[in-house]
């Protein structure tokens, strides 16, 4: 009963079908073919607003190519200390900025308070110093919480006062708009975003993501950063069709609700021992090393949490989760 990680999940069959749709005949590579070029279209009404959109590979090139596209080689990124492109992408954000800096700030459940932002964007700055250029805001969080819409608009205010850009990583975007229960406009365009990293792989994609740019003047400088960083494909069509019924056919809210649902009931279940609130497909528990081994030689397969000593584990519920793994797990829990 595997709860690894969501990227462990099979392709969903609506992708499958898309694929195996798009596989015939001849088309004009590089972006120029029939699905790519509807990108624009569908991501604008999925938005409700004229946007780019831009197919890559994978989390990390659309985390680390969107903000070189908004910040310098002398610039300054806020984001959690917890957040993905500090943890978890090997330097990325640095690499393809040309040395940009990453200012990590705390914050309870993964998420950034916007007073702690305010205080660091206060903090007195020079021609020695990194200078202020994006604040990247990660949603929903790597703890499994949801920024709600007022938060990220106190935030993204915040920034673009001071001229800094907004970036969100939305690795489990479909998480945060089931759990909200908004339009997706409500959570990126309309509360200041600039520029979104878009996942459709977590939640049933083969392998595809978007950059979105709501702020469009600043399409022509990612272009050209794509293409040098080996993330323009010559068969596009097949990230396209991918992220085109991913959005088409609905299944980015279905597989998104059920995890959601999962998810929640694992956390009942786990009372006292729950580590942050549940608010997407993530579950992450202080269980102490004994019950974590006691878990594991009944055949549940979960990441460690932090540090060893801690004894804290998260647990995450993949959309092609098979029906009795999580009814097994509760019970277990409730066992304790």
């Amino acid at each position: 009963m595997r709860f690894f990680s969501d990227n462990t999940a099979s392709a969903c069959p609506e992708i499958l079908a898309a694929l195996q749709s798009a596989n015939h005949g001849l088309t004009r590579p590089y972006g120029e073919d029939e699905w790519t070029e509807r990108l624009d279209r569908t991501f604008s009404a999925f938005f409700g607003r004229e946007v780019r959109a831009f197919a890559v590979g994978t989390g990390t090139a659309a985390n680390a190519l969107s903000l070189a596209t908004v910040s310098p080689p002398y610039g300054a990124i806020f984001a959690h200390q917890k957040a993905h492109i500090a943890t978890d992408e090997c330097g990325a954000p640095g690499f393809f900025t040309g040395g940009a800096q990453l200012m990590l700030l705390p914050g309870d459940h993964g998420r950034i308070a916007p007073q702690t932002f305010a205080a660091a964007l206060a903090a007195p700055q020079d021609v020695h110093t990194v200078q202020p250029a994006v604040v990247s805001l990660t949603q929903p969080t790597e703890s499994g919480t949801v920024y709600p819409a007022a938060e990220l608009a106190q935030i993204a205010s915040a920034a673009h006062a001071r001229g800094l850009k907004v970036h969100m990583d939305g690795a489990r975007f479909a998480n945060a708009v089931a759990f909200l229960g908004c339009h997706p406009a409500d959570i990126t365009w309309r509360v200041g975003i600039d520029v979104l990293s878009f996942g459709a792989t977590k939640n049933g994609a083969l392998g595809a993501e978007a950059v979105v740019f709501f702020d469009t003047g600043l399409v022509r400088d990612f272009e050209l950063r794509r293409k040098r960083a080996g993330q323009l494909f010559s068969k596009s069509r097949y990230l396209a069709a991918q992220l085109l019924a991913y959005i088409d056919s609905g299944v980015w809210r279905r597989n998104a609700e059920r995890t959601n649902r999962q998810a929640r009931e694992i956390g009942r279940a786990a009372g006292t021992a729950l580590l942050h609130p549940v608010e997407a497909n993530e579950v992450f528990l202080a269980l102490g090393i004994e019950r974590r081994q006691a878990l594991r030689a009944a055949g549940f397969e979960f990441y460690d949490s932090g540090v060893e000593s801690a004894g804290e584990a998260r647990f995450v519920v993949s959309w092609d989760q098979p029906a009795d793994d999580v009814p097994a797990l509760c019970a277990a829990l409730a066992r304790g």
